[in-house]
């Protein structure tokens, strides 16, 4: 199990946690006070008078009132459990890059590989409605990518979130999940298992107290902290107004690179990531393209052997990568509608053909 590179007392622990479950106290204003007076059990300490040059009088009052054990209870309680650890400002192995940031969490609960916060990391992130290719690309990404050397950070999420995770776990740097409640609570529960494994192979991290539900408004804080830790931020597959766009825009004001992979314009999930291209983003076609423009140094064999696949077959000459109907395969390839619907049947099943919502069909190789 990793540990702290610097040991918390339990007074100390206490008052790192008695601040951050201080009604509206926010994270600047904590990391104002800290750079003023220098630690949290100064910042208890100091007179009311001195507070009220950063602090609303609610506040002020609050801190004076000294550390509230009832609020920081089940966090104490979570704690006290093997494996679970808390990170915080002083900690000399609190990520660097999170530090860059224009408001970074005091306090990050976390179980896992510690060490893997401080590491060079990737942010992947993408629709949670994915398409079946979308997903293969996601994890053959993450997958690459980790081998190279590089962390993956994403959110947990169903869709490419998932298959980020899944890829990079089954590659040598294995991966970050930052989670938008308490690590007590796992959302979307059917990720309970992958949030498991991370946790023994990788580490999942919030900045959201044990206890912390799903609720909408903490997950835009928890994408910035996913593209925070990273040197850059891969967007696969996203909506127009989507979470991921958001994770995106974080990244850029952030300072990270922003990468996009493009797809069909006809699928509306490839909107956002062709939004982003128009705005400046990397356009990328394979994992190399990331390396390359992160000018990474250690670059692997990313290239797999390609698919054989015969060229005389209807199917594959009229067949792209955008999506089309049954209607138009017919008139393209003339053949019956039973004949080719049994043909699309096993190249689904192989793997080579996605089926989309409308009734459209998918080139996947």
């Amino acid at each position: 199990m990793s540990v702290p590179l610097t040991a918390l007392s339990t007074e100390e622990r206490n008052a790192w946690l008695g601040l951050t479950h201080t009604p509206r106290l926010g994270n600047v204003q904590i990391r104002a006070l800290l750079t003023a007076l220098g630690s949290p059990q100064a910042i208890y300490a100091a007179p009311s008078a001195l507070l009220r040059q950063y602090l609303a009088e609610p506040v002020v009052q609050a801190i004076a009132a000294g550390i509230d054990e009832a609020r920081i209870q089940p966090a104490l309680d979570w704690l006290a459990q093997a494996g679970n650890q808390l990170l915080t400002l002083a900690d000399s192995d609190y990520p660097p890059r999170l530090l860059q940031i224009s408001d970074p969490p005091p306090v990050l609960y976390l179980k896992g590989r510690r060490e893997l916060l401080t590491r060079p990391m990737l942010a992947v992130v993408g629709s949670r409605n994915a398409s079946a290719q979308g997903i293969r690309d996601a994890h053959a990404f993450a997958h690459s990518l980790s081998d190279a050397g590089l962390t993956i950070a994403s959110g947990l999420a169903l869709g490419i979130d998932t298959a980020a995770h899944e890829g990079a776990l089954a590659g040598s740097a294995s991966t970050v999940a930052v989670m938008g409640t308490g690590l007590d609570i796992v959302y979307p529960a059917r990720n309970r298992q992958l949030a498991l494994r991370i946790a023994d192979y990788g580490v999942i991290v919030s900045e959201f107290a044990p206890g912390t539900p799903s609720v909408a408004s903490n997950f835009p804080r928890r994408n910035r902290i996913i593209s925070g830790l990273s040197q850059g931020c891969l967007v696969i597959e996203a909506a127009l107004h989507s979470g991921s766009l958001i994770t995106a825009r974080q990244a850029l004001e952030q300072g990270r690179e922003i990468f996009a992979l493009p797809g069909s314009i006809h699928s509306p999930f490839s909107r956002g990531c062709h939004a982003l291209i128009k705005q400046g983003a990397k356009l990328v076609e394979s994992a190399q393209d990331v390396l390359d423009e992160l000018n990474w140094a250690v670059h692997v064999d990313i290239e797999k052997t390609p698919v054989q696949e015969d060229t005389d077959d209807p199917i594959w000459i009229h067949l792209g990568h955008a999506p089309m109907t049954l209607d138009s395969l017919i008139e393209c390839t003339g053949l019956t509608a039973s004949t080719l619907s049994a043909m699309l049947l096993d190249r689904e099943l192989a793997g080579q053909v996605a089926t989309l919502p409308g009734g459209l069909y998918q080139r996947t190789r």
